[in-house]
C-alpha cells in the first residue's frame, strides 16, 4: 500500500515511486515511439498512405473509456471488500481476547509466565497465529516459520499437513472452548458469545478465500486489454492529418491514461498480494499481535510497520 502525502501543483508531474508509470513505461515507449515515427512519415508505410479519421477512435474511445472505469470500479470494490474484511478481523481478535481474559473464569489473572499452558492465553496466541496462517493463506506463501512459536508443538505439527491452517486453527478453537466448558470455566450462554466471535472470523477469512479465488473472468479482461492496446497503437494513423507534430504527445497522453487504467485494475484485482498498491497485510497482522500481546500483559519489543520508500507491506 502506497503511504505518502498528496503532493500539489506542479509536483504531481514529477513523482515516479508509487506511480502506475513504472508498469507501463515500456508499452507507452514503445507507442510513442511509433506515434513519432508516423508522424515522421506522415502515416505513409512503404509509400502506402494509411488513410484513418478521428471517427472510429471516437466512437470506440467513449465506450473503451467506460468499460475500463466499470472494470476498474469492479476491482475496487474488491480491494475495499477485502481491506473491510481485514478490518472485521481486526475488531473480533480485540472482542476475542477481551472475552477469553473477562469470561473464562481462573483463580489467578492470566499471566504470560505460563506461556500455552494457560488455555485464554492459548487461544489469545493462537488468534495472532490465526491472522498470520490467513495472509500466507492469500499470498501462497509459507507460514511455517512464523506459526512455530506461536502454536503448542502438536499443533504446529498438523498445520503442516493441513490444507488450509486458518481453518484448521478455528477448530482447535472450538475444542479449546468445549474444554473450558467441560472445567465450569465459562457459563453456556457466555461460551456462545465467544462461540460467535470465532465464527465472525471464520467467515471473515472464508469471504477473503472467495475473493481470492473468484477473479474477474478472464475473458472481460482479455477483451478490454486487447481493445485497449489496439487503439492506442492504432490512434497515431487517425491523428497524424489532424495535428500533425503534435501527435505524439497527445497519443502519448492518450495511452498514459488507458494502459495506466488497465495496469491499476490488474493491481488492485487481487487486493492481497505483495504489490505496491496490494493491502498491506503485514501491518495488519503486526497490529494484531501488538494488541493481543498487550492484552495478555506479554512484553515484547515489536513495534508498528512503516512505510519503506512510500510502501506498507
Amino acid at each position: 500500500m502506497i503511504i505518502r502525502s498528496r503532493p500539489s501543483g506542479f509536483g504531481l508531474f514529477f513523482i515516479y515511486r508509487g506511480s502506475v508509470l513504472s508498469q507501463i513505461k515500456g508499452v507507452l515507449f514503445v507507442n510513442v515511439a511509433l506515434a513519432t515515427l508516423v508522424t515522421l512519415s506522415h502515416g505513409d508505410i512503404y509509400s502506402h498512405k494509411i488513410t484513418l479519421t478521428a471517427i472510429p477512435f471516437t466512437l470506440i474511445g467513449l465506450p473503451l473509456a467506460i468499460f475500463l472505469g466499470f472494470r476498474n470500479n469492479a476491482a475496487y470494490d474488491r480491494y475495499c471488500e477485502g481491506r473491510k474484511l481485514w478490518g472485521e478481523i481486526v475488531l473480533q481478535s480485540r472482542n476475542f481476547a477481551r472475552q477469553c481474559l473477562t469470561l473464562i473464569e481462573f483463580a489467578e489473572p492470566v499471566k504470560p509466565d505460563l506461556g500455552l499452558n494457560d488455555v485464554r492465553v492459548r487461544m489469545i496466541v493462537r488468534t495472532v497465529a490465526f491472522a498470520h496462517a490467513l495472509r500466507h493463506l492469500l499470498r501462497n506463501t509459507d507460514a511455517s516459520a512464523e506459526l512455530k512459536p506461536l502454536l503448542v508443538q502438536h499443533e504446529w505439527q498438523k498445520t503442516l499437513d493441513a490444507a488450509n491452517i486458518p481453518d484448521y486453527l478455528m477448530h482447535q478453537m472450538g475444542r479449546d472452548l468445549r474444554l473450558c466448558l467441560d472445567e465450569k470455566r465459562v457459563d453456556g450462554c457466555l461460551a456462545s458469545a465467544i462461540d460467535a466471535t470465532i465464527s465472525s472470523m471464520a467467515a471473515a477469512a472464508a469471504a477473503c478465500e472467495r475473493i481470492k479465488s473468484t477473479p474477474i473472468p478472464f475473458s472481460y479482461m482479455l477483451m478490454l486489454h486487447r481493445t485497449a492496446y489496439l487503439y492506442c497503437f492504432l490512434l497515431p494513423f487517425g491523428l497524424i492529418d489532424t495535428i500533425g507534430f503534435m501527435t505524439p504527445f497527445v497519443v502519448g497522453i492518450v495511452a498514459y491514461t488507458f494502459f495506466g487504467l488497465d495496469a491499476l485494475g490488474d493491481e488492485i484485482e487481487e487486493p492481497f498480494g505483495n504489490l505496491p498498491n496490494d493491502l498491506a497485510l503485514d501491518a495488519i497482522c503486526r497490529g494484531i499481535e501488538i494488541n493481543l500481546r498487550d492484552a495478555i500483559g506479554d512484553k515484547h519489543e515489536l513495534a508498528p510497520l512503516i512505510p519503506v520508500n512510500y510502501c506498507l507491506m
